[in-house]
């Protein structure tokens, strides 16, 4: 956490932004602000709305350009829901994979730990490394299945 308890230094990455060349503008501060309040995964459509309510002039493509650079930079990874659906997470401390439950609609994280034999199968039988931040494993949850034998 930086001094002012968010999960982001914004001058930090403002200086690692125009270190790259680009330009700090209110756009991409608002984004980097919103950010830095953001905890867990959180989708580009709701990032965007985040930024209007700071900067009603945020426009989209600001918003993913800067999103790929941060991610280059490991500020964010981005993976994909059960839907398809790009899902953005702050400073993640390991790399991990989804479990999502159709019936109730919850998800879950698979540490990378759990999913160790998985991947070990999927690299030894196909010769295919995997990058467990896109896994998303569909099913039903405890609850759900409990609530199914009922």
């Amino acid at each position: 956490m930086t001094e002012a308890g968010l999960l982001v230094d914004t001058a930090t990455i403002r200086d690692r932004l125009h270190a790259r060349g680009l330009r700090w503008t209110p756009q991409r501060r608002a984004l980097v602000e919103v950010l830095a309040e953001t905890a867990g995964h959180v989708t580009g459509a709701e990032l965007i709305g985040r930024c209007r309510a700071v900067d009603p002039t945020t426009t989209p493509s600001t918003v993913y350009r800067t999103l790929d650079v941060l991610e280059e930079l490991g500020i964010v990874r981005h993976g994909h829901g059960a839907d398809g659906r790009e899902e953005f997470h702050v400073l993640p401390d390991s790399e991990h994979g989804h479990l999502y439950c159709r019936a109730c609609g919850g998800t879950r994280e698979i540490e990378a730990d759990d999913a160790a034999a998985f991947v070990a199968v999927i690299e030894a039988r196909h010769g295919f490394a995997v990058d467990l931040s896109h896994v998303t494993v569909v099913g039903r949850c405890a609850i759900c299945l409990g609530a199914a034998s009922d």
